[in-house]
């Protein structure tokens, strides 16, 4: 498997330029391209190749409109106009947001918010205006937060609850009877639980938590997603209220407690 620095080098080559003229297509200095693909030279006289940042890949993706798949080592596809138009979900994000530290932040999608990405999920720009946030806990992967719109997870989720979902690299991941947000070209954004992760037939299954009877179970084409996020976590501004249990519990509680003091009282007036 080519590394990341020949792969870059294989992009410099194709379009027939110099390290140099590659370097300021991109914005960068040439130092930065030569330390990429020759390396810094070391005090021992070896060289040590330096990763690309995001700055950089980000950079080279937009310019060249190159494929990120084929940088990540997930596709042999390195220009984006030789995919083929079908599907359209990609193994990783069309965009992220990092920190000056390289660590990957928690973009918001807030309801208001929620066509516009739609429209510019791979938009550089756009995602650059959503607010995005760091969180320590969650690593390993990408994330983004959207916040619940209307009442077809209710049980699960509330109007205005927030949803904190991974980003799904490969359709086989799918795990049935989860909550994934879903993002299509003709259902939009959706919060839902996935109950047939077969993809034998191009379609999904999804169905709402709310029982009442107003959201009946559709599919949706495996060619119509752009991306799906699992939900690992969320926060709510619903405190939820004792369970009938626990009311039950505490009256128990509560009487043994006055029938213990009773009897003390008893006892007392005897002696």
């Amino acid at each position: 498997m080519q590394q990341i620095d020949q792969k870059i080098t294989t992009i410099i080559n194709h379009f027939n330029l110099n390290n140099y003229a590659f370097s300021k297509r991109i914005g960068v200095t040439g130092t930065t391209i030569d330390s990429i693909i020759n390396g810094r030279l070391q005090k021992d006289g070896t060289r040590k190749k330096t990763k690309p940042g995001y700055d950089v890949l980000n950079a080279i993706i937009n310019v060249f409109d190159i494929n990120p798949n084929y940088l990540f080592g997930k596709s042999k596809v390195m220009l984006n106009q030789d995919l083929p138009s079908s599907p359209s979900f990609s193994s990783v994000p069309q965009v992220i947001s990092v920190t000056s530290d390289n660590n990957e932040n928690v973009i918001y999608v807030p309801i208001k918010a929620r066509a516009g990405y739609l429209n510019g999920y791979a938009d550089t720009q756009y995602i650059q205006t959503l607010p995005s946030f760091y969180m320590p806990n969650l690593a390993h992967g990408t994330f983004r937060c959207f916040e619940v719109q209307g009442h077809s997870m209710v049980s699960t989720f509330f109007d205005g609850d927030l949803v904190f979902a991974k980003y799904v690299e490969q359709l086989e991941d799918i795990k049935n009877d989860q909550i994934y947000v879903v993002i299509s070209k003709n259902d939009g954004i959706v919060l839902k639980r996935i109950i047939d992760t077969s993809t034998t037939d191009k379609k999904l299954i999804l169905k709402s938590d709310n029982k009442d009877g107003n959201y009946p179970d559709f599919s949706i084409n495996i060619e119509d997603i752009m991306e799906i996020w699992h939900v690992k976590m969320f926060a709510s501004k619903q405190i939820a209220q004792p369970v009938d249990v626990y009311d039950r519990l505490h009256e128990l509680e509560t009487k043994l407690v006055q029938l213990q003091d009773s009897v003390l009282k008893k006892d007392l007036k005897n002696n």
